[in-house]
Order: structure tokens, then C-alpha cells, then sequence
């Protein structure tokens, strides 16, 4: 085991007994990581499409004419409802994913969240159907909300599992890198709908990037139909060891565990609000809609590279000191973020963008899938991660609805914004500070600290 980074060339994993069978791990690792990217890919594809989308068009396609302030709140009103259908998700494909097995349940999310995107793209609008066309949205907002709950948990928990011994970090990140290509593809495939005149890209120029999720599904659903379930979940299974009740037994057994995933799932409003509330601010203060979407492209691009870098530090150095690191330069850096914006420095929007996306945000984010997961016995992974995960991403959903309410429509008052974006990095912060640290801790001693753990 001498090549596993660092001090953690120590830790011998009990199953991995010959070179062919290293290979073997490895090449499940690969596999999964590839899985869990693409999963990542098409999520936030479709969901900061879906954000793109509520900040520049549905506010005037989905709503009656009026106060356009009052309708860019009813639009965010929208994406944050899919926020309050993801813990419900996260308990019913919690309960699936410990149950019947990682596999299976994760392509269910998948295909549920690809189908819901594709009929947004063919819904009717206020001017065609009335109250009804905000309706469909709002259950179609939904549907993607559910599938959104479990995916990057089960994704996350999967690809951990399948992970050599020391290097459990860094295939978990290829989800968050998936994650920033699907914001990348989101963004690029926005660039041509925003150069559109207003005419037809209210008309059905928006609907592009909808339908477009169908390539993403269709790679993510052969790839995801190819994986196996891991070796520890199906040693559970075969020796009879799940539960029937995981949220239930994981409240029980792992209650400490699951509010320390829940207060470090605030980590994720930085994003959110950046993505989401930032690109609608920065158009009210007159820069170029087209230049924050490349704002946005530039910070994932590079992040796509430096979330698995950060996770390759947090196996060799342990999993809290990179987040901390990140959430607590991303708390700093918001307050020149929006700064920059309320002035149209463009320049530094660039620069400062890309140092919380590609850099702070990045050290965070590319950490959880790992250390929540890590933080729960196997028998109630799937639902310990998803579920305590969501309590910080519902609180971010309403962010930008929050953010927009506070600011209200007057550029110079940009601190309300920053501080909600502060704030939920000190909530992660005492998080990360409660929570054990993990990377030396094989993988069948994981969540076995707690009491009725086996």
C-alpha cells in the first residue's frame, strides 16, 4: 500500500488481498466516479438551466404582467419550490437506496429528473394557458426537486464505497465536477438564447436548453445501467444486516451525525445564491446578462479541475481542514463579489468569481461527498447523506427569493445579499468544527463509533 498519499500509507484495506484485485477496485472506482459525474452533469444541467431561466425569462412568460420586481420573485419563488420537494425525496429515495440498493434507485432518480427538464421545455405559457402554465411549472419544479433530493447523495455514497482505501475523496469529487460542467453546459447552451432578440427567445428560444437534457440523460442512463451494487452493501444484504426504517434507524443511531451534515450542507448557499440571485443582480445594475453567464463558465471550468485536486489534499491531509479553508474564504470573498457587481467593475467580478468558484467554494464542495457520506454506517448511508444534506440546499433554494426581497431592486444595497451568503458559511463552520474527522477510518468501520451501529 506504499503508493496511497501521505500518512495514510499505514491504513491496510483487510480486502484487498493480490494486485488483480486492486485492479479490480480501482477499475469499479473508475467506473463509478464516471457514473457519478454524469449524474452530476445532468442535475445541475437541468437545475441551473432551470435557474437561468427563472432570472432572465419566466418572470415575463409565466406570470401576468405587473410590478417586475413582484414577478422576479414569483420566478424564484418557482425554483425554490423544487428546494422544498428535496427532502422529501432524499426520505424516499434514502429509504430505497438503503433498502433495494444503490443502483437501481439512482437510475430511477435519473430519468425522473431528465423527463421532468424535457417537459418544462414544452410547457404553454401565461399568454396560452393562464394560471395554468405557472401550475405545470410548478409540478414539473417539483418532480425535478424529488430527484434532485437523492441523487448527488446516493451518487456520492456509492462512489465512496467503491473507492480504494485512501483515496475515498478524491472519486467522490467527480461528482461536484460533474456538477460544474453541468453548469457550464447549462450556461454555454444559454448563450445563444441570450443573443436572441427578446421576441424570440420569449417565444421559444428558452425552450432550447430544456429539450437539449435529453444527450446528457441518454449517456448518464447507459453508463448508470452498467454499474454494480458495492461489495459493502451487498455483504449487508446477503447477510440480511439492512434495516426496514433507515430514516428512522439513522435518527436513532447517528442523530450527532446527521445535524453535523445538515449544518455543513450550508456550504452550498454560496453557489446557489452566485448562480442564481447573482446573475439577476448584476443584469438590474446593467452588466450584459451574456457576461455573467461567462463569469460563470470560467469559475467551472477551472473548478472542474480543482474539486478533484482538492479532494486528492483532503486524503492526504484529512477532510476538515480543506473545508474549513473554503468556507471560510468564500464567506470573505462574497463581500468583494458583490461589490465588484453593485460597481460593474467587470474585471473583478471576473477575478473574484473565479476564486470562490474554481477556488473556496471548490475546496468545500469537493470535500462533502466524501465526509458526509463517511459520517454514517452503511445500513443508513444512503439516507443519513441525503437527508441532512438537504436541510442546508433548502434553505438555499429560497436564497435568491430572499436576497431579492432584501435588496429590493436598488443596486447599492448589496449587503443584505453578502451577509446571507455569510452566514450560512458560519452555520457550515460550526458544522465542520462538531464533526469527526474521517479519511484514516476504514471503510468497514465507518458510522460504527455510534451506539447500534453494527
Amino acid at each position: 500500500m506504499s503508493n496511497l498519499p501521505g500518512n495514510l500509507s499505514g491504513i491496510v484495506d483487510p480486502d484487498v488481498k493480490t494486485p488483480e484485485e486492486q485492479a479490480r477496485r480501482l477499475r469499479r472506482a473508475k467506473k463509478a466516479a464516471l457514473a457519478a459525474f454524469l449524474g452530476g452533469a445532468l442535475e445541475y444541467y437541468d437545475f441551473f438551466v432551470y435557474a437561468t431561466a427563472a432570472s432572465l425569462i419566466f418572470s415575463k412568460i409565466f406570470f401576468p404582467a405587473g410590478d417586475p420586481v413582484v414577478a422576479q420573485i414569483s420566478a424564484f419563488a418557482t425554483f425554490g419550490l423544487a428546494y422544498v420537494a428535496r427532502p422529501f425525496g432524499a426520505i424516499v429515495f434514502g429509504h430505497l437506496g438503503d433498502r433495494i440498493g444503490r443502483k437501481n434507485t439512482l437510475v430511477m432518480t435519473l430519468v425522473l429528473m431528465g423527463a421532468a427538464t424535457f417537459l418544462i421545455g414544452v410547457l404553454p405559457d401565461f399568454h396560452a394557458a393562464g394560471y395554468l402554465a405557472p401550475v405545470l411549472l410548478v409540478a414539473l419544479r417539483l418532480l425535478q426537486g424529488l430527484s434532485a433530493g437523492a441523487e448527488t447523495a446516493g451518487a456520492s455514497a456509492l462512489t465512496m464505497e467503491e473507492s480504494p482505501v485512501g483515496r475515498r475523496a478524491f472519486f467522490p469529487s467527480f461528482a461536484m465536477s460533474g456538477i460544474s460542467t453541468g453548469i457550464v453546459l447549462a450556461s454555454l447552451v444559454f448563450l445563444p438564447v441570450a443573443a436572441m432578440s427578446e421576441a424570440d427567445r420569449l417565444a421559444w428560444g428558452w425552450r432550447i436548453p430544456f429539450w437539449s437534457s435529453l444527450v446528457v440523460l441518454i449517456v448518464a442512463y447507459l453508463v448508470r445501467r452498467s454499474l454494480e451494487e458495492p461489495e459493502v452493501f451487498e455483504e449487508k444484504a446477503q447477510h440480511k444486516d439492512l434495516v426496514k426504517l433507515p430514516f428512522m434507524e439513522m435518527l436513532k443511531t447517528h442523530p450527532a451525525q446527521f445535524f453535523q451534515v445538515a449544518l455543513m450542507s450550508f456550504e452550498t448557499v454560496t453557489n446557489t445564491f452566485m448562480q442564481s440571485f447573482g446573475l439577476a443582480y448584476a443584469v438590474s445594475v446593467g452588466i450584459n446578462a451574456q457576461t455573467m453567464l461567462w463569469v460563470s463558465i470560467l469559475g467551472n471550468v477551472i473548478a472542474i479541475a480543482t474539486q478533484p485536486l482538492s479532494a486528492y489534499f483532503a486524503d492526504k491531509f484529512g477532510r476538515r481542514p480543506i473545508f474549513i479553508a473554503g468556507i471560510i474564504g468564500s464567506g470573505a470573498l462574497i463581500f468583494v463579489y458583490f461589490w465588484a457587481i453593485s460597481t460593474a467593475n467587470i474585471p473583478l467580478v471576473f477575478v473574484v468569481s473565479t476564486l470562490i468558484t474554481a477556488g473556496t467554494y471548490a475546496m468545500s464542495n469537493a470535500i462533502y461527498p466524501a465526509w458526509f457520506a463517511e459520517l454514517f454506517n452503511v445500513r443508513v448511508r444512503y439516507s443519513g447523506m441525503a437527508i441532512g444534506l438537504q436541510i442546508g440546499i433548502l434553505c438555499a433554494g429560497f436564497t435568491p427569493l430572499l436576497g431579492t426581497a432584501l435588496v429590493g431592486g436598488t443596486a447599492a444595497n448589496w449587503g443584505p445579499a453578502a451577509w446571507i451568503v455569510a452566514g450560512s458559511t458560519v452555520l457550515a463552520l460550526i458544522g465542520a468544527l462538531w464533526a469527526r474527522e474521517t479519511y484514516r477510518t476504514p471503510i468497514h468501520e465507518l458510522g460504527n463509533q455510534v451506539h447500534g451501529s453494527k
